[in-house]
């Protein structure tokens, strides 16, 4: 039996011999899919997080509360503040051009009298909480207040700018002038009360810290590499679909598969053959797309792959999702009648599992109803245990589940070859 299958296995690396440029694509393809998407993923990640962004501001109030929005703007890691072009003081009507044609992403415009009707507003709704505590003159006669409309700050976007940029910049705008209407207040009550009767502490009470999850005693900060390896990785294991399939049609073609079943030799051996042999070359894309990451990345400007005490159990991970992309291909070389229908539908079907299983769009970003379907894709199964592992810190019991899943999908998917092939057989 041990030999049977030592010979199938020779016989599936012949036949990958044979087609020594598939096999180089099969290797390179992936390393240099994840070199670049790494490279574009982590230098948009840069972009935003190390450069500053160019932004309009249109100050039509020229008062305390513009200064306080210009010196909050410049002293932020995120923007550099432009007021003028071409040496001439921006309006409403050039930023929003210059917005609108994508040459800025961003522009302010602060209304007229600002300030001014700001700490008006503040001083009548002081003036009247005063006045209501008993603590002023009520026999004074008051004077009818002047009615403040409400101001309005507009943002002008770059139509190209993604939604979370701008829902980003809008909440950061916001808290701004929360903070300066809130001071404004505060310095309101002290000049109504007396500055030598109370002082009020104007510094935020609550705070936020981001806690960092340690491993080792070392801070685990993700980043565009430890999300993309893994992604990038399945997405090349799932890839051995094509020549597998393609290679079991040959057999069937070319009547090799016949020749097999004259000998005293079961299709079960046969499938466990080119079981091994997928697997091995699965775990060699797998090791070398983790030693471009540890030893290659940081020569070219990209943080290393944090592999440290993960190694054996991303292994088991590797190999599982190996497990569910044979299944899958001896699935889809066993219906398949020629290479025309196996080969397309093949690298359909990886993109579709790739796109619905989180590799290119997180599962959380997605819509309720793709959430739940995603939970179905194998990819999917085999990506949460990668992050399990690299990102989660987790134990081999809690990857459990996850690669009992991918290797149920593999006992189901040769099971219905097996049983395809000999319904197909006996008509």
């Amino acid at each position: 039996m041990i030999y049977k299958i030592w010979m199938s296995v020779v016989k599936e690396f012949l036949l990958l011999k044979r087609d020594l440029g598939g096999l180089i694509i099969l290797f390179v393809m992936p390393l240099v899919l994840v070199i670049a998407v790494t490279l574009i993923q982590d230098s948009t990640f840069k972009a935003v997080t190390d450069s500053k962004l160019q932004i309009l501001l249109v100050d039509n109030d020229k008062g305390s509360v513009s200064k306080t929005v210009f010196e909050n703007l410049e002293k932020s890691k995120y923007f550099t503040v432009v007021t003028q072009i071409d040496n001439k003081p921006i309006t409403e009507e050039i930023a929003k051009e210059n917005v609108y044609k994508g040459k800025f992403q961003l522009a302010i415009v602060i209304p007229e009298n600002l300030s001014s009707d700001l700490q008006t507003k503040v001083e009548q709704n002081v003036e009247k909480i005063v006045s209501n505590l008993g603590l002023t003159d009520s026999t004074s006669t008051a004077e009818p207040q002047r009615i403040i409309k409400e101001k309005e700050v507009k943002l002008y976007f770059d139509p190209a700018v993604q939604m979370s940029f701008k829902n980003a910049v809008m909440s950061s705008i916001d808290k701004m002038i929360s903070q300066i209407e809130t001071k404004s207040i505060y310095s309101t009550f002290q000049k109504q009360l007396g500055e030598e009767t109370i002082d009020f502490e104007q510094k935020n009470f609550i705070t936020f810290k981001e806690i960092i999850p340690r491993i080792n005693n070392k801070e685990v900060r993700p980043n565009s590499v430890q999300h993309n390896v893994p992604a990038w990785t399945l997405f090349a294991i799932f890839f051995i679909v094509i020549p597998l399939s393609i290679n079991i049609v040959k057999e069937k073609s070319q009547g090799t598969f016949v020749r097999l079943k004259t000998n005293p030799v079961s299709n079960l051996v046969v499938i466990i053959g080119k079981t091994i042999t997928y697997s091995i070359i699965c775990m060699i894309q797998f090791y070398m797309m983790v030693a471009v990451a540890v030893f290659l990345f940081p020569s070219i400007g990209l943080p290393s792959l944090n592999i440290e005490g993960h190694f054996l159990l991303t292994s088991v991970v590797a190999l599982f999702s190996g497990f569910a992309a044979i299944g899958f291909g001896i699935l889809l070389g066993t219906i398949a009648s020629t290479q025309e229908q196996s080969a397309p539908f093949g690298a359909t079907s990886v993109i579709i599992l790739a796109a619905i299983g989180g590799v290119w769009v997180p599962v959380f970003a997605m819509p309720k109803i793709m959430q739940f379907i995603a939970k179905s894709s194998p990819m999917n199964w085999g990506l949460e245990a990668f992050y399990d592992v690299l990102l989660r810190n987790v134990s081999f019991v809690e990857i459990i589940p996850r690669i009992s899943l991918l290797f149920l999908f593999f006992i189901i998917t040769t099971s219905i070859a097996l049983f395809y092939d000999k319904k197909k057989r006996a008509v």
